[in-house]
């Protein structure tokens, strides 16, 4: 069975920084695409990141320059590292992966974590 999980949430000022990581587990035979989510209160879950296997990434506006994306493919994690985090950044994060597994390989499964609290707030 296939899991993801998050850790590196947390409360940091307006300004402050922080590191979310995302470690997949399972019978994973490669994984494309992996990406970082957020739904904050009230508003429907948006995509923050997003990296494929070879490294290309995509940001959604609101976190250029700010955050940054990066993938380990051997030890099949993705991190998200954000600074001068904002009073708006404060959501749930969630990792996302399409996983090809070992016995299924004529096509991808999407698999989300449980999600991790972020908040910017004085």
């Amino acid at each position: 069975q296939v899991q993801l999980v998050e850790s590196g949430g947390g409360k940091v000022q307006p300004g402050g920084s922080l590191r979310l990581s995302c470690a997949a587990s399972g019978p994973i035979f490669s994984i494309n695409a992996m990406a970082w989510y957020r739904q904050a209160p009230g508003k429907q879950r948006e995509l923050v990141a997003t990296i494929t296997s070879d490294g290309s990434t995509l940001y959604a506006d609101s976190v250029k320059g700010r955050f940054t994306i990066s993938r380990d493919n051997s030890e099949n994690t993705v991190a998200l590292q954000m600074n001068s985090l904002e009073p708006e950044d404060t959501a749930v994060y969630y990792c996302n992966a399409e996983i090809r597994l070992w016995g299924q390989l004529t096509s991808t499964l999407n698999y989300w974590g449980q999600g991790t609290q972020v908040t910017a707030s004085s």
